[in-house]
């Protein structure tokens, strides 16, 4: 038989970890199996019996703790036994009434706290404005959340946080307050977790943890200061016999080691971790000219760690991201497990820019192709590679921070997601932050109901700022074998998307390199955005279409034997470039919408005839003209979590109605001319082609003759005007009057020129 231990919460750790007389703590299972002779030879496994193990210490697993490829060390639930691993603590607690509902408990002195649970369900700090679950952003908002007028109310507001959305909902920010100034405003620290700085939303905000705004059931406020925990119980709660329970460790365990002497061959199977603590005001760094900022950590920490795997278990609640592998990683594998409530995001993979050649930080940041280092790949090893998502179900994450997704990747090589069920999440539901290093797999995912509290994203979304992007001075003939240096071919095939507030796949800035084939998009299209190197074939968009924005010359792009459902929706194009030809559509207005720039020449249109929208089944009847043609039906019945568990409580999209017979605009901009300039004022996707709020809105100069008077006046092709002497212009009406109704010789023009807010200074009248 092979060596086992167990341990349980009735246990003694100076039992011999027999299953009649268990260890009591898992700390105590660890040692053992570290003195283990057979350990290496033998698969060793810690059997965890019923209850909840709560951890003293994070437990760090080192190359001490390894196993062996045919030999792992396993720590396991016990067969058919629900075990919980948590870094939190259970209070015991007599509660006394204090006001209005309200009940007070003494606690232990010392006591830290960010949350706490009440029969295991996160209750919510006390807040202004309230907790209501039907109001998105942040579950409720307001302008004056800690206005002088309302801190006024507040007698010791220290400790309290500020939580708020990007001005332009790219995410968002925490803040600790430290008080009170002198006149009466709200002193406050924070703001580090958002990678382009832009300042918080005017309305979007909202405090917490202010004792004065303890006023609705399901709130808490914990004073350290005279050791009182305050809860206004919910009407279903009896605080007689409930159960609660705070966060403790930010950390529940850690795979220490080293590029030279990995921890390996480690598995968890079949546990629930719970408790985590939060981790918004630790230090966060910027992803590669990313709009990301990251914590790195989570309540599963990875460095250094080889062939380890984590099997059906469950991530519940926990204060920040669930799981992580920072730097150096190898086959790590993530399978058949359930994520939910996390503060963050679900799984992340960030590698060390220290392997990246000529990193840069900010989006704007920029550096001479002279100054680049032209070798290929990584520098050195420090990098997660070839780990593995499989078969997970991630759902109501960010629940905290809202610049999150149900898998993260940066700086990591050949990171493999499969039959992921992702879904009601803040922003991304799977985000890869650059181009390095690619070699990623995406398939026969099931990923909808995102972007549900930012803007600008997609279900799929991803930047690729890397060495080729934006270069000062002279550049390379050929762009795109600059960016093959960084990036590997990633391919996205098989999948479901849908996004209601943004494109269903969004390849943003610089993306390339990509294979999207089979893919169904539900909802938001396709999005494409400058690069080199996209392959799109054989996908379908129900009711949507393809978005070209800004694309480079050359890009080497081939657009083909997709089906549109609507005419291409483009932004920004200086140039049409790429093969995009023999699609499908239902509408010979569509096909014919950009026969101009020399797009679907050889495309088809006909009835799709699809087998059964309501149920979710888009492929084309066997009738259809459109079947053939190159076109070629993919399943529509393997997206998504296969695992029984998982599926039985997995949800799927809404499936819109083809819609067959609609008349669509062309796609192209309603310009005007304006001082010998064409100009249009921007609407749909145009926002995000410049970076802006859709309340904000401008005009677009869509081009800009040399000898024109728009020319003599500063601008440039590609600006965009936003107001003239504080006049907004939204439109070209606007635009127009507000020149026409300016007083004085000079004119404050403000533009966003490259994604940059600038102001010209014109005098026309003199």
């Amino acid at each position: 038989m092979n060596p086992h231990y167990y341990v349980s919460t009735l246990g003694d750790d100076h039992n011999p970890g027999t299953q009649e007389e268990p260890f009591r703590s898992i700390s105590r299972a660890q040692r053992a199996v570290r003195t283990c002779a057979e350990r290496g030879d033998r698969p060793v496994t810690v059997y965890l019996q019923v209850g909840t193990h709560y951890l003293q210490d994070t437990l760090r697993l080192t190359v001490e703790d390894s196993g062996a490829p045919d030999a792992p060390v396993v720590y396991a639930a016990a067969e058919g036994e629900e075990v919980v691993v948590s870094g939190g603590a259970q209070l015991s607690l007599e509660w006394f009434p204090f006001r209005d509902g309200i009940l007070q408990a003494r606690t232990p002195s010392n006591l830290t706290m960010d949350q706490l649970f009440v029969n295991g369900k996160r209750q919510h700090m006390a807040r202004y404005p309230n907790y209501d679950p039907d109001v998105l952003p942040l579950n409720g908002y307001a302008a004056d959340a800690f206005s002088p007028e309302r801190a006024s109310r507040w007698k010791d507001p220290a400790g309290g946080y500020i939580h708020a959305m990007h001005s332009k909902h790219w995410g968002g920010y925490h803040y600790r307050i430290t008080g009170k100034n002198a006149d009466g405003s709200v002193a406050y620290e924070g703001g580090w977790q958002n990678n382009r700085q832009m300042g918080m939303h005017d309305e979007h905000r909202f405090v917490e943890n202010i004792f004065e705004e303890l006023d609705a059931p399901g709130e808490w406020f914990h004073d350290p200061k005279t050791c009182i925990l305050y809860f206004y119980p919910p009407e279903d709660v009896d605080v007689s016999s409930a159960v609660f329970e705070i966060a403790c460790l930010q950390h529940l365990l850690e795979f220490r080691g080293t590029c030279e002497t990995p921890v390996h061959h480690i598995h968890f199977k079949g546990i629930t971790f719970r408790h985590a603590a939060r981790t918004i005001m630790e230090s966060y760094e910027p992803l590669l000219r990313s709009d990301w900022s990251i914590h790195r950590g989570g309540a599963m920490f990875f460095e250094g760690a080889e062939d380890c795997e984590i099997a059906d278990c469950e991530f519940d609640q926990v204060g920040g991201n669930a799981v992580f592998a920072s730097g150096y990683n190898r086959r790590l594998a993530v399978r058949g497990t359930h994520i939910h409530g996390a503060g963050a995001s679900g799984v992340c993979f960030v590698g060390s820019p220290d392997a990246v050649r000529s990193p840069l930080f900010e989006r704007h940041e920029h550096q001479s192709y002279d100054d680049l280092d032209l070798e290929p790949g990584p520098k050195i090893d420090s990098y997660p590679a070839d780990c593995v998502v499989d078969n997970c179900l991630i759902h109501n994450i960010g629940v905290v921070e809202k610049q999150v997704a149900g898998v993260q990747i940066s700086m990591s090589r050949g990171i493999t997601i499969s039959h992921c069920s992702i879904y009601d999440i803040c922003r991304a539901g799977i985000n890869i932050s650059e181009g390095t290093f690619g070699g990623h797999v995406i398939e026969c995912c099931d990923v909808f109901d995102t972007v549900r509290e930012t803007d600008d994203h997609g279900s799929f979304n991803s930047w690729a700022r890397d060495r080729y992007w934006e270069l000062e001075g002279e550049q390379p003939d050929d762009l795109a074998e600059l960016m093959l240096l960084d990036a590997e071919k990633s391919i996205i095939r098989n999948s479901r998307w849908r996004c209601d507030h943004g494109w269903d796949v969004d390849l943003d800035d610089g993306s390339s390199n990509y294979e999207i084939t089979n893919n169904l998009f539900l909802r938001g299209g396709l999005k494409l955005r400058e690069g080199f190197c996209r392959y799109v074939h054989n996908n379908i968009a129900i009711n949507s279409t393809l978005h070209p924005h800004v694309w480079y010359k050359g890009n080497r792009d081939v657009v083909t034997h997709n089906l549109w459902m609507a005419p291409y929706r483009p932004a920004r194009m200086p140039h049409w470039e790429g093969t995009v030809d023999h699609n499908l559509f239902v509408s010979e207005t569509d096909r014919k919408a950009f026969l101009d720039k020399g797009y679907d020449a050889h495309s088809i249109v006909g009835d799709p005839m699809f087998v059964n929208p309501a149920k979710g089944d888009y492929q084309l009847g066997e009738d259809s003209p459109l079947l053939g043609h190159g076109f070629e039906n993919f399943p529509m019945d393997q997206f998504g979590v296969q695992t029984p568990k998982l599926k039985a409580i997995a949800r799927t999209p809404e499936f819109p109605d083809p819609i067959l017979d609609a008349e669509h605009a062309d796609g192209a901009d309603a310009a005007e001319s304006w001082l010998g300039a064409d100009v249009a004022a921007l609407t749909g996707e145009q926002f995000s082609a410049f970076g802006v709020k859709r309340e904000d809105g401008g005009i677009h100069l869509l081009s800009v003759p040399p000898d024109s008077d728009a020319a003599s006046w500063g601008f440039e092709e590609h600006d965009l005007i936003q107001r003239v002497n504080g006049c907004p212009t939204r439109t070209v009406k606007d635009l127009k009057q507000c020149v026409s109704n300016a007083t004085g010789p000079a004119l404050r023009i403000r533009i966003v020129r490259s994604i940059k807010t600038e102001v010209l200074e014109v005098s026309p009248f003199q």
